[in-house]
């Protein structure tokens, strides 16, 4: 059969029914026999656009070629040349919008699973011992790395690989940011992430966690003692909609609910001692990727009905199509053009329900997407034992305490020049979430990729101008 008519093979996942009462991995992941028929669907490109679409620029059209040879081993080393955190990234990135959208298989049919086949090959090193490349011999550079998130780990394994003494410091009592706190084990087992955060242990580098800064030391501290720090903190300050009934025992934000679930091991209770009360009936407000881990947490946590509340349609749903389509069918529950406008409460104070009011679609706003109206006079409630509140994040302004020359944005994010990752404060860097507010764990490890070849040069051979407007005029 030719390769342009080799369907695209589906990811086997676990029964619906089943794993609604469990945190077992949903994705199975490939066999040997499914990866290699759908590594041999690559027609090898001689310009591949997939690798224009992959913000850390893995070979792909490389790995999957060593892949389709049955070459693993080189497959592996490919593939983790550009990205060092390859098991992560297939399970969690959204490939269907950046490298295969971009596929050429995909304009006459289904693109090729790249992040199945990254996922195939990453798991299959893990299994059979994961070989550590050379690094460059050291420079006498050290560098901190504020915040172990997928910036932060993906800057420190590009710097450690070019000779640079790196410490990561994080703030938690486990490294991984919002890979381990954010991210359920159904969709990312903390055991991958704990294995891929050794590789980079392995390159050098070291971690100190229980680290706070912004209390324990500031980045004037640290710039005493390091050649350059790069920011990856992330953002994990949550955000509320204002309305009466928020201060009601069972309201959660997203972050709290999922912290205590992942990162606290409260999906593991009672074997650990961190109990998560959602109750019979949840509402998470919002429809991004963390509502559905949050919507789909609290299924698993004992909730009987749980509902995914959302001002606009199903078609402005920003969640990746996979997650949406998994929690459909875990039977959660879809109230598309209704936002909340009260959370209801007893006289104990514990929420009762949510009071809500129906919606309508006008023309895009300046996101792209139409704008929701309220519908005079349809309000409406809903009984509930819990509401989330998945309505996005800011980053935590600890980390700004005391830096005065670490401009800020209106939102709350760090100023950065964007093809360099440097801050208004030298020496300074930065990128991820802390930048451009909650996005994708792939653009934050492209974002600390950009940085670290950009630290690198200054830290090697020196530079000019720190900030761009400060260049001297041209003569």
């Amino acid at each position: 059969m030719a390769r342009n008519q080799i369907p695209r093979h589906d990811m086997p996942t676990r029964d619906a029914e089943e794993r609604r009462q469990s945190f077992e991995e949903v994705a199975l992941g490939y066999t040997p026999e499914i990866a290699f028929e759908e590594a041999r669907r690559c027609i090898q490109c001689k310009k591949p656009q997939c690798v224009t679409g992959c913000p850390v620029g893995v070979r792909i059209p490389e790995f999957i070629h060593a892949l389709a040879e049955g070459d693993l081993r080189s497959a592996a080393t490919i593939l983790k040349d550009k990205n060092s955190l390859p098991a992560i990234c297939g399970r969690v990135c959204p490939q269907e919008s950046q490298c295969e959208v971009k596929c050429v298989v995909g304009r006459k049919g289904e693109p090729v699973a790249i992040g199945r086949l990254e996922r195939f090959v990453a798991d299959w090193e893990r299994e059979q011992g994961v070989e550590i490349p050379p690094v460059a011999p050291p420079t006498g550079k050290r560098v901190a790395v504020i915040g172990s998130g997928p910036a932060g780990l993906t800057a420190a394994g590009d710097l450690a690989k070019l000779g640079h003494e790196v410490v990561i410091l994080e703030a938690l009592h486990t490294p991984g940011g919002v890979l381990v706190y954010g991210i359920p084990e159904f969709r990312l087992p903390k055991a991958i992430v704990a294995a891929e955060i050794a590789y980079l242990e392995s390159l050098g580098v070291e971690i100190r966690t229980d680290a706070v800064v912004g209390k324990l030391f500031t980045l004037e501290e640290l710039l005493a003692e390091y050649d350059a720090v790069f920011l990856g903190t992330g953002a994990g300050l949550p955000m509320f909609m204002s309305i009466p009934g928020e201060n009601f025992l069972g309201v959660f934000s997203a972050n709290e609910l999922l912290t205590r679930t992942n990162l606290m091991k409260g999906y593991l209770f009672p074997a650990w001692d961190t109990p998560v009360r959602v109750g019979e009936r949840v509402a998470v407000v919002g429809a991004g990727n963390v509502a559905m881990d949050a919507a789909r947490c609290s299924m698993r946590l004992g909730a009987k009905e749980v509902h995914i509340v959302y001002r606009r349609s199903a078609e402005e749903v920003p969640a990746r199509a996979e997650e949406v389509h998994h929690a459909e069918e875990e039977g959660i529950i879809f109230d598309f053009l209704t936002n909340p406008v009260e959370i209801l409460g007893n006289d104990d104070g514990w929420v009762t329900g949510l009071r809500c009011i129906r919606m309508s679609l006008g023309e895009p706003d300046a996101s792209g997407r139409r704008r929701p109206i309220p519908i005079e006079g349809s309000e409406f409630e809903m009984p509930m034992d819990t509401v989330v509140m998945a309505l996005g994040t800011q980053p935590n302004p600890l980390v700004f305490d005391g830096a005065t020359e670490l401009e800020r944005s209106r939102w709350g994010t760090a100023v950065a020049n964007e093809p360099t990752g440097r801050t208004k404060m030298e020496r300074v860097w930065a990128g991820g979430d802390i930048v451009t507010g909650a996005a994708t764990v792939i653009s934050a490890m492209g974002a600390g990729r950009v940085a670290a070849e950009d630290m690198d040069a200054y830290l090697k051979n020196g530079s000019g101008a720190w900030w761009p407007d400060e260049a001297e005029p041209e003569s």
